[in-house]
């Protein structure tokens, strides 16, 4: 079932984590930020909205990178119902779309309720003072992957966050399939 993310609230601060990495390395947020902002993306592997954007997803990091924002992937999903979303299959993708961020597992889903993640994919961007400036789409694109010139919505925020601290008033919220969370 889609679901689809709150407007972004400004300002908010970004939680802190200690996630482990597909490699067993365990990363914080501090550890992942840049000089010029952070970008913390809910994915999974099986969402087929993820799958839509892999390519662009990978290519925008890369940019945003190059600008001062580091950049890291939380997959939080329930891995026992879903296989496809366990850490080997995590590790097997990022090596395969060759991910220039760690992707890191939220096992017990405490990071991604302190976020309060709600879809992936759902992106959370901040600036250097790791307040909220961003959270919305990556594009245009939905369950399939949009036409190739589709506006860069979070490159082009993101970018405005590195330069000015701020990002746009005007957000497209994200869209794709409801985290999926474990039994209580």
């Amino acid at each position: 079932m889609a679901a689809t993310p709150p407007v972004c609230a400004f300002d908010w601060p970004a939680p802190d984590f200690a996630l482990p990495d597909t490699a067993g390395r365990v990363w914080t947020r501090d550890a992942v930020r840049g000089p010029n902002g952070l970008l913390i993306m809910f994915i999974c592997n099986h969402c087929p909205y993820v799958k839509a954007i892999l390519d662009r997803m990978v290519r925008d990091a890369r940019d945003l990178q190059a600008l001062g924002v580091g950049v890291a992937a939380i997959c939080a999903n329930d891995s026992a119902a879903y296989p496809e979303d366990a850490p080997d299959k995590m590790a097997a993708l990022a090596q395969e779309m060759a991910f220039p961020f760690p992707y890191l597992h939220d096992a017990d889903q405490a990071v991604a309720r302190a976020f309060d993640a709600a879809c992936t994919p759902d992106f959370f961007g901040f600036n250097a003072d790791l307040g909220l400036q961003y959270r919305g789409r990556l594009d245009a694109s939905r369950r399939e992957a949009g036409p190739p010139d589709l506006r860069r919505d979070l490159y082009e925020a993101m970018r405005e966050v590195a330069e000015t601290g701020r990002g746009p008033a005007d957000q497209v919220p994200s869209m794709g399939c409801s985290i999926k969370w474990k039994a209580a």
